[in-house]
């Protein structure tokens, strides 16, 4: 099983190119990165974790930034979007980004998607919350013609384009992974709709595993599995292997530079442990 590193990447704290160099350095496969574009200040959306909502969110930089900014100094660590929240973006920039990222990379970025739970952020970009999962469906399918297909178009209800060359083409084809974030009997369709693996959040084992089979039953087969915000827990780690988890993405607080150095040595001591 791999173990990356999934955190919140703010502007106070431990810079990009940094902690994407002592991830890679330490042994990581991966750095998977949160999205929000901004915090509205009459927030009404509750908190999905509980409580309130921690100050992280309020400073998060831009993950294709962040990813592109990792691509240039690393060479190995897979960079994923931990989730993009692709309610909120335009579908024809989002695919040029993250075909650049691909590219720049040499076919490391993964597509972590979602669609969001903070209602007042996704309304500011116009976005329907009643109808954001339908919106998200027809943004996946229209990335993915724009990745793998010249010319490309696009015929939807709330996505519509005529044919189109995009450039530059995504590395991993046919495409890049495309992970699929939530927890929802929605977000099982989705994974299935889309061909997609799950990335889920810290749940109990056996709800996770009633997702996994809703899942593997209506795909037929196994989905890639991975997580964002994973614990430092082996014997959790040990039970999501169980699970048929190919990944986890440990949750690295989002701190300054010397402590996010010591607590990913920590991780790795962990991780040694654990494997050997």
């Amino acid at each position: 099983m791999k173990f990356g590193i999934s955190t919140f990447v703010n502007d106070d704290t431990i810079d990009t190119v940094s902690l994407a160099r002592a991830i890679e350095e330490r042994g990581f496969d991966s750095l998977a990165v949160a999205e929000h574009t901004h915090i509205p200040a009459s927030r009404e959306s509750a908190y999905p974790m509980g409580g309130d909502l921690p100050s992280i969110y309020y400073r998060t930089l831009d993950p294709f930034v962040t990813l592109a900014a990792a691509a240039a100094v690393t060479s190995s660590i897979q960079l994923i979007t931990g989730i993009a929240l692709l309610i909120q973006r335009d579908p024809i920039v989002t695919a040029k980004e993250a075909a650049s990222i691909d590219l720049i990379s040499g076919g490391r970025f993964v597509f972590g998607v979602g669609a969001g739970w903070n209602i007042e952020e996704l309304r500011h970009h116009g976005t329907n919350p009643k109808t954001r999962g339908a919106l998200l469906d027809e943004r996946v399918e229209a990335i993915k013609a724009l990745w793998t297909t010249d010319p490309a178009e696009y015929h939807g209800k709330y996505v519509d384009f005529d044919s189109s060359y995009l450039r530059p083409k995504p590395v991993q084809k046919p495409h890049p992974p495309i992970l699929i974030g939530g927890d929802s009997d929605a977000t099982v369709k989705r994974v299935i709709r889309h061909g997609a693996g799950w990335m889920s959040n810290p749940a109990p084992v056996e709800h996770l595993r009633g997702r996994i089979d809703q899942m593997r039953e209506g795909a037929g087969h196994d989905v890639p599995l991975t997580t964002f915000g994973t614990p430092i827990d082996p014997q959790y780690w040990g039970a999501l292997e169980g699970l048929g988890y190919g990944q986890l993405n440990l949750l690295l607080p989002t701190k300054p530079h010397d402590e996010s150095l010591r607590l990913l040595d920590e991780y790795a001591e962990k991780v040694a442990t654990y494997r050997g």
